[in-house]
C-alpha cells in the first residue's frame, strides 16, 4: 500500500490527486488556462491538507509525462523533481494519453470498442494514439492533422480529451462520404486529469517501475517553438 502524490499538466487543466493503494483520498484541479505555476503548490498543499498527511507522509511522486503542452509539462516535472529530490522519494512518469484511455475504458466499459485521446496541438492537430480496452497500445502516439477521413477505418472507436470538439467541427464542416460512422463514440467528461493516473500509479509503484529523477523529462513530441514577438 502506497500513499502517491499525482501531477498532470499537459493541457490547460492542473490537476493534483492525493491517493492511498490506488485510491482517491483528496484532489484539486482547475482549467484556467496556462496558470499552472500559481496553482501547483497551492493544490498540492490542499490535497495533503485535506488528508491530514505531511509530505515525508508519501512513497512517491508521479507525474503525466505528457504529450501535451510544453509549458504545462515544465512546470509540472520541475515540480515532481523538486519533491523527489527534497523529500528523498522515487518518481513514476505516466504517459498522459494511456491514462485518459484506460479511464474512458472504464467508464464506457466495452471491450468491443477502441479508445482515442484527442489533445489540443493547436489549428487542425492533435496529440493522439489508440489503445485498446486493455490500454494496449494499438497505435502509437504521434501528431496528427485532422480531416473528415481521420479514424475511419475504426469500427467502434471513442474519441475523448480537449481536442475532440476540434474533431467533431471538423466532420460537421466536412461530412465524410456516407456521413459520420455510426460507431464513433464522444466522451465529453474524460479530459488529462491526475485523477486517470492513481490506479497506474499504485501498480506501477508496486512494480518498482520508477524514472530517474537526475535524467527525466517529459514527453513533449515535437520540439518547442517561440512565437516571435511583434512590436507595431
Amino acid at each position: 500500500m502506497a500513499t502517491i502524490l499525482n501531477i498532470e499538466t499537459a493541457t490547460a487543466v492542473c490537476s493534483v490527486a492525493l491517493a492511498r493503494d490506488g485510491k482517491i483520498l483528496a484532489w484539486e484541479e482547475a482549467n484556467e488556462g496556462m496558470a499552472h505555476s500559481e496553482k501547483i503548490a497551492v493544490f498540492i498543499r490542499s490535497v495533503m491538507d485535506r488528508a491530514s498527511l505531511p509530505l515525508a507522509a508519501l512513497d512517491a511522486i508521479a507525474i503525466g509525462s505528457g504529450p501535451g503542452s510544453y509549458t504545462g509539462l515544465r512546470i509540472g516535472t520541475a515540480t515532481a523533481k523538486g519533491l523527489c529530490y527534497s523529500l528523498n522519494k522515487p518518481l513514476l512518469s505516466i504517459p498522459t494519453l494511456k491514462a485518459m484511455a484506460m479511464a474512458a475504458a472504464k467508464k464506457l466499459n466495452r471491450t468491443d470498442a477502441l479508445y482515442c485521446p484527442l489533445i489540443d496541438a493547436r489549428r487542425l492537430e492533435v496529440y493522439t494514439g489508440v489503445y485498446d480496452s486493455t490500454g494496449k497500445e494499438i497505435i502509437p502516439v504521434h501528431a496528427k492533422i485532422l480531416d473528415e477521413t481521420s479514424f475511419s477505418e475504426y469500427k467502434t472507436i471513442a474519441f475523448f480529451g480537449d481536442g475532440m470538439p476540434k474533431f467533431k467541427a471538423t466532420l460537421a464542416q466536412n461530412p465524410p462520404i456516407g456521413g459520420i460512422k455510426g460507431g464513433f463514440v464522444w466522451m465529453d467528461d474524460i479530459y488529462a486529469s491526475a485523477l486517470n493516473m492513481c490506479t497506474i500509479a499504485e501498480e506501477m509503484y508496486a512494480a518498482k517501475t520508477f524514472s530517474d529523477v537526475a535524467y527525466y523529462e517529459p514527453f513533449y513530441l515535437k520540439d518547442f517553438v517561440a512565437g516571435k514577438k511583434v512590436i507595431n
